[in-house]
């Protein structure tokens, strides 16, 4: 009988695509981690805890969010606190590539499967050279977030502690880096997260560093490490993130000082408006911490970050969104349709015709998955709209920042919530191909016929 089962599943994962693999793969990440969250152990009250709720903190911690319906110091246990670390961990690098490192460490054969599914799982553009782009990953993870954590527990052992700080800057810097957005600052006041230290120049620094080159795609670390200053020779992709996230971080600083320098940002110290505004700029993209109330944020401020939740990070990396590359291939069609250009150029290239396909699925799929659970949850529940749709925009881009109404949410939200949030992570298009790769498109096409367009 054994045998058998063995067997059925052998043949099942053949069968499977990469993204149904990948999809799935997640999906087991979290169920088990909602099993070991609902264990006595993992909450301080010495109770199991409900499966809902334990569904919704494994799937924010294993999609990297950061939406919590408990506070994760108050209410998880040291053993609960090292089950979302270890989530997070899993999630923002990806499961396929913690185990391809492991095969290499084994010296285990990697096939042209697990070939493909190293290339599926981190987007990037060919096949050739996953394997070193695998070992590059663990060990950049690693000195970034090993760098971050000394730094931090440097900084939180005078207030906490030896061992407790030292567990702080880990799970911090992995948090942070990760783009999880989970913190330890319940101690402090619940939910709190960095709002204590919206002035220290050491926490927000390290952080916000971890978060951009978390976010920057694991491309883009690639590209940067063989070609170093060599700006001449990066890919195509690595130009476009770099500007792109040089633009979003220092614009949004700006717009986000003027939304609130007659609000949020009154009585702080020029330092202290600094420090906030870009982290403020910074944290959408998808992290989910935050140095000030996000309740009481300007509504411009509310929207503008929405825009950014929605935007996320960029491809192969460990934050969400859309991905800066989509909205910037949105626009430069765009331009080039204002224009009456031939093609799509971009420092001296050209774009390949199907990436405008791409983004515009993307960019759909997140909006009508955003919108359409915003409008549920509204019809089921009365909040205010603009609290709704900040939850919606933060679940789809796995970003974690709340306006406070995640506790109010019903059993049903928490779980729509939950279902974007892996919508995020796993990729809305990905998810969306993963229920139909096995479909082969019919030998003979419908007649052509034009439609009027705006």
């Amino acid at each position: 009988m054994g045998n058998f089962f063995t067997r059925r599943l052998l043949k099942m994962r053949k069968r499977l695509t990469q993204t149904q693999f990948i999809a799935l793969g997640f999906m087991t990440i979290i169920l088990i981690g909602t099993f070991l969250l609902m264990l006595p152990v993992s909450s301080r009250s010495g109770e199991a805890g409900s499966f809902i709720n334990c569904l919704f903190t494994a799937t924010s911690a294993s999609c990297v969010t950061g939406l919590v319906v408990y506070d994760t110091w108050t209410h998880w246990t040291l053993f609960g606190q090292l089950v979302i670390l270890i989530m997070i961990q899993i999630g923002g690098l990806g499961f396929v590539s913690i185990g391809v490192f492991l095969s290499i460490i084994l010296r285990r054969k990697i096939g042209l499967k697990e070939r493909g599914l190293m290339q599926e799982s981190v987007n990037t553009l060919q096949i050739g050279g996953v394997v070193k782009l695998a070992r590059k990953i663990i060990i950049g993870t690693a000195i970034f977030e090993g760098t971050g954590a000394l730094i931090l527990a440097i900084r939180f052992i005078p207030e906490v502690g030896v061992a407790r700080g030292i567990f702080y800057g880990i799970f911090h810097s992995v948090s942070a880096f990760c783009n999880g957005g989970f913190d330890l600052m319940g101690w402090q006041g619940e939910y709190s997260s960095l709002v204590n230290y919206y002035d220290d120049w050491t926490v927000n620094l390290v952080v916000m560093a971890l978060i951009v080159i978390g976010g920057l795609g694991f491309i883009v670390w690639d590209d940067l490490s063989r070609h170093r200053l060599h700006v001449r020779h990066y890919m195509l992709h690595t130009k476009i993130v770099l500007l792109t996230t040089a633009v979003l971080l220092f614009g949004g600083a700006w717009l986000f000082y003027l939304f609130e320098r007659q609000n949020l940002l009154v009585g702080m110290s020029p330092s202290g408006q600094i420090l906030t505004s870009l982290f403020n700029s910074v944290t959408p993209r998808t992290a989910g911490f935050n140095t000030v109330d996000t309740a009481a944020l300007t509504d411009a401020s509310k929207l503008f970050t929405v825009i950014l939740m929605f935007i996320g990070g960029s491809p192969g990396s460990t934050a969400g969104g859309v991905k800066t590359t989509t909205i910037v291939v949105l626009y430069l069609y765009l331009w080039s349709t204002i224009q009456r250009t031939y093609g799509v150029n971009a420092f001296g290239r050209r774009l390949e015709e199907d990436a405008l396909k791409h983004a515009c699925s993307i960019f759909m799929i997140n909006l009508t998955l955003a919108l359409g659970a915003s409008i549920f949850i509204m019809a089921t529940q009365k909040l205010a709209m603009s609290d709704v749709l900040f939850e919606a925009f933060s679940a789809i881009g796995t970003v974690g920042m709340t306006t406070g109404i995640t506790r109010e949410l019903n059993s049903i939200s928490r779980l729509l919530i939950a279902f974007l949030m892996y919508c995020g992570r796993v990729g809305s298009l990905s998810f969306a191909l993963s229920f139909t790769q096995h479909k082969h498109v019919a030998p003979v096409q419908q007649p052509m016929e034009r439609i009027t367009i705006g």
